[in-house]
């Protein structure tokens, strides 16, 4: 990362937008509380991150491949997550699992859930608790065309709600339906920002 300042306000959504390669999921570490940069600092609702607080609270995401425990259901996997912070019964777990499209009774274990199948399930794990912000890196990888459409729905329900959102596509066109403004990387810089008027 090269000198790199962002202000983002509280139920805006966001778009990172450059090549592999580019800095965009270094950068939502570093956002998300995963990576400790070398200068600078991370401020989430006037709190210095890893000097106020370790991790930004109420936080949903999911970054790369969502890694679940292969040999459980997808709703095993969410149940054991929900019961670490033990904010959600098992009611809210089956119905975001069911709004993402899967079905919370399916017993066939994540190990043989296809791509697509894995990504829902991650992305249901990241909104489930309702978290206030969401970072979200390439979450319409491996969906098909229903399963793109059943996200972008989903994030457009949730900017609604006034959630923060932040996320990374290859997609201009996702980026621009879902986002308020958009950042370009290149080589661990923002060479453009850019406002969307929807």
């Amino acid at each position: 990362m090269d000198n790199i300042n962002l202000s983002m306000t509280k139920g805006k959504t966001y778009g990172v937008i450059g090549t592999n390669g580019s800095g965009k999921t270094m950068l939502l570490r570093i956002i998300a509380g995963l990576v400790i940069p070398d200068t600078g600092e991370v401020i989430v609702n006037n709190k210095e991150l890893h000097k106020d607080i370790s991790f930004p609270s109420n936080m949903g995401i999911i970054i790369e491949r969502p890694g679940f425990l292969g040999h459980l259901s997808g709703y095993d996997n969410l149940m054991y997550l929900a019961k670490i912070q033990n904010k959600i019964d098992s009611d809210k777990v089956r119905s975001t699992i069911r709004l993402l499209g899967l079905d919370p009774e399916m017993k066939k274990p994540v190990k043989t859930y296809s791509l697509g199948m894995k990504q829902r399930l991650g992305i249901a794990q990241a909104i489930m608790e309702d978290p206030e912000l969401i970072i979200l890196d390439e979450p319409f990888n491996g969906l098909d065309e229903s399963g793109v459409k059943d996200v972008r729905n989903i994030l457009l329900d949730l900017k609604k709600d006034g959630k923060t959102i932040i996320l990374t596509s290859h997609n201009i066109e996702d980026i621009k339906l879902l986002c308020d403004k958009t950042y370009k990387m290149q080589t661990g810089k923002i060479v453009k920002e850019e406002t969307i008027k929807n």
